[in-house]
Order: structure tokens, then C-alpha cells, then sequence
């Protein structure tokens, strides 16, 4: 299975009045993450689930990847947002029952947890060494059988200047 890591776009800034939850992807968020999204898709990446945090940007970041035709399954999770832990979603989410070992599933959320969840399964802790920048992504490849945890195989990491 390989899972994408994505970082929603660049957001509305915090401010009295907002709540985190509720902040949504500035004009220039949504601009920049339809131009990464497109060319995703000229890369020829299909993903067959798209999961999402239930925040407004996150949600709104998978809305533009859906609608760039990456995928045609959204599905919204509790497990993406800000205070969830990957063991909770390692519990559900990479079950052999659930997925099988071609998946290709996209999780578009926040920092840090989605860099220190790919850390996670790289090398069994967070250490702080990947940041994940907004509509970034990082790719890893999770094996077959037994625990993905230090176990996993990052094969993509990019910022989106790069994909711009």
C-alpha cells in the first residue's frame, strides 16, 4: 500500500472570531492547490481513497483534489484532525481486510501530525526532521505484512514549488 500525506493549502490566519476548525483556504490556498493538483494528475497519481480531516481547509484541499479527478472516493475521518494519533488510525485504516497491499490512499490533514506520522512509519518515532509545507506531500510505501511502524519506505517528498 502506498499512502500520500498531504498537507492542506495555505490557509486563512488565525484571528478572533474564527474558529481553527472553520478557517478556509485563502484565494491563493485554492489557486496553488488546483495548479499541484493538476499536475498530480499529469503525473498520472490515481489515488483510491481520498480521507480527509473534517477541517474546512483540509476538507476543502480534498474537494479540489476530487475535483481534479485523483480520485472518486472522498471520506472524512476524525482520526486527520489536528489532535489525532496515528495508532488510532494504524488500528482501522491498514487492516489487510480494509485495503489491499496495491492501495493507493491519500490523507489530507495538518502539520505536524502528517509529518510525524510519515516519521512514525519510517522509523518508528517522530523526530522532527520532515516538514511537510502546505499542499506538500510526502509518500511512503507501507510493506505487505506485519507492522508498518520503522518498517515503512518514504519514495516521495515534495514541497509544491516543485510541482508549480
Amino acid at each position: 500500500m502506498e499512502v500520500y500525506f498531504i498537507r492542506h493549502g495555505i490557509a486563512e490566519e488565525q484571528q478572533t472570531g474564527i474558529k481553527d476548525e472553520e478557517r478556509k483556504l485563502t484565494k491563493e490556498g485554492k489557486q496553488k492547490t488546483e495548479k499541484v493538483a493538476q499536475r498530480l494528475q499529469e503525473l498520472g497519481l490515481q489515488f483510491d481513497l481520498i480521507v480527509t480531516s473534517p477541517l474546512v481547509r483540509a476538507r476543502q484541499t480534498a474537494e479540489i483534489l476530487l475535483a481534479t479527478g485523483l480520485s472518486s472516493q472522498l471520506e472524512e475521518s476524525n482520526h486527520l484532525a489536528p489532535n489525532g494519533h496515528i495508532s488510532n488510525w494504524l488500528d482501522y485504516w491498514l487492516q489487510p481486510k480494509n485495503f489491499d497491499q496495491n492501495t493507493q490512499l491519500a490523507l489530507v490533514g495538518h502539520e505536524p501530525c502528517l509529518s510525524n506520522w510519515a516519521e512514525i512509519l519510517l522509523w518508528g518515532e517522530a523526530k522532527g526532521g520532515l516538514v511537510l509545507k502546505k499542499a506538500g506531500m510526502i509518500g511512503v510505501k507501507v510493506p505487505e505484512v506485519g507492522s508498518p511502524v520503522g518498517r515503512s519506505q518514504m519514495f516521495w517528498l515534495t514541497p509544491p514549488r516543485y510541482l508549480l
